[in-house]
């Protein structure tokens, strides 16, 4: 396995948290007033001995003014000119979120796997443009009004500044999100 960050002091998902949490000068019982979260939870995320479930993480997310993908990706801030991610390798997240970064650290792109059930739950807008793939499976997204199905091998562009949503539509689903960084 390749390495994830999280063996070195100061790396890894929880220092990215701990990290955003004091820059903020937040507490942890204010971090769990505003996400909901438990302050023992959240106490183990920021020491690395839980590892939260994407929902969780965008909870900690929002509390913290940041988003999920940041998170993950301030958890490997290295740059590296050339790297490779593989398929075994832990993310940092609860494995069975069904959620993969597929890039490290901070880039012009974010990518993410997402495999197994995704609600729409939560609505999403980005300031620079997203690609969706439908690897496997089928998924709807509403964006503009419009419900559009997806299935294997469609795409689809959202600009930035598009609200948007999505979820899966049955079981198996494998989708790929790229989008233009934030930073």
């Amino acid at each position: 396995m390749g390495s994830g960050g999280t063996g070195e002091a100061g790396s890894g998902l929880g220092a990215a948290v701990r990290r955003r949490r004091r820059t903020l000068d937040l507490t942890l019982a204010a971090v769990a007033e505003r996400s909901g979260l438990s302050v023992p939870f959240l106490s183990q995320i920021e020491n690395e001995r839980a590892r939260p479930s994407m929902r969780s993480l965008q909870r900690v997310a929002d509390a913290l003014e940041t988003t999920a993908v940041d998170l993950l990706a301030a958890a490997d801030a290295r740059t590296r000119p050339v790297d490779v991610v593989r398929a075994d390798e832990p993310a940092g997240l609860e494995p069975a979120s069904g959620v993969r970064p597929l890039v490290r650290g901070f880039h012009d792109l974010h990518a993410l796997e997402f495999t197994g059930t995704h609600e729409a739950d939560r609505e999403f807008v980005h300031p620079g443009g997203e690609l969706m793939y439908v690897a496997d499976g089928a998924v709807e997204v509403e964006a503009e009004g419009k419900t559009l199905r997806l299935g294997p091998g469609d795409t689809v562009y959202l600009a930035g500044g598009v609200r948007h949503r999505w979820r899966t539509v049955g079981q198996g689903a494998r989708v790929v999100l790229v989008a233009v960084g934030d930073r």
